[in-house]
């Protein structure tokens, strides 16, 4: 590593985000160690840190517990179209991406007594899905149905399995959904399953399913790292009643 010797945090990661664009680090390679760095910008380690998390917030650096701070790869963005599902079909069909899927029965805590409509400690079927490329993960998704609702099928059905793939629905089919979509912090459970670090902004979305009768038969928790994805909406035109009766 060249060039000269910053003071300050900023002017480190300055530095090393210029190696790493220029191509003097490679994607994949392993950044020397937090002391050997400190030691070389001629700084303390809670200043080389420092610096490496801003690094780390943009995607730039991954730091993995026991090896120590690697340059990602370049990731490419996803799309989430908002309605029906979640990941465009093109996008979950790459043959680069792959789902983990684990299943619980959870209690219904004060929050999600809220968005299903539940009384508090009612049974609920979770399913936590971990969408990734390469190893690495780029989509956080939390599912709650009642327990009445669970579907039947087992996850590695095909069309269980599909849907899971692209963070849709899983429970019936149901009549209208509402999305609430807002950029926020990651909590820490979403900042350690995505591998990313506190200060980079997530796109959350909240998703609540319900059926002709109104009755809630799911509710989704997901997000997404905000510099690794598109988020699509249509709207549709509704024509003025008064005006198509003239």
């Amino acid at each position: 590593m060249t060039g000269s010797v910053p003071s300050r945090h900023h002017d480190i990661a300055d530095d090393l985000r210029h190696q790493i664009k220029t191509g003097s680090i490679k994607p994949g390679e392993r950044l020397p160690s937090e002391a050997g760095l400190a030691a070389r910008y001629r700084v303390s380690t809670v200043t080389l840190r420092r610096a490496l998390a801003v690094l780390q917030g943009e995607g730039l650096v991954e730091k993995i517990h026991g090896k120590g701070n690697y340059v990602r790869h370049p990731r490419r963005r996803i799309m989430y179209v908002g309605g029906w599902g979640t990941l465009d079909p093109w996008t979950a069909a790459e043959p680069t991406l792959r789902i983990t899927v684990r299943s619980a029965t959870v209690p219904a805590s004060v929050h999600l007594k809220t968005l299903l409509k539940v009384p508090t400690g009612s049974p609920l079927a979770e399913y936590t899905c971990l969408s990734l490329e390469q190893g690495s993960p780029h989509g956080l998704a939390r599912i709650y149905i009642p327990r009445d609702l669970a579907p039947a099928c087992a996850l590695d059905d095909s069309a269980c399995r599909e849907a899971a793939t692209r963070f849709a629905v899983l429970g019936p089919t149901p009549a209208t959904i509402r999305e609430t979509v807002c950029a926020r912090s990651p909590t820490p459970d979403e900042a350690s399953a995505l591998r990313i670090g506190t200060t980079t902004a997530v796109l959350a979305v909240t998703r609540i399913a319900t059926d002709s009768g109104g009755r809630v038969i799911e509710a989704a928790l997901l997000a997404f790292p905000g510099d690794r994805v598109d988020a699509v909406f249509t709207a549709h035109h509704v024509l003025d009643e008064r005006q198509t009766e003239a």
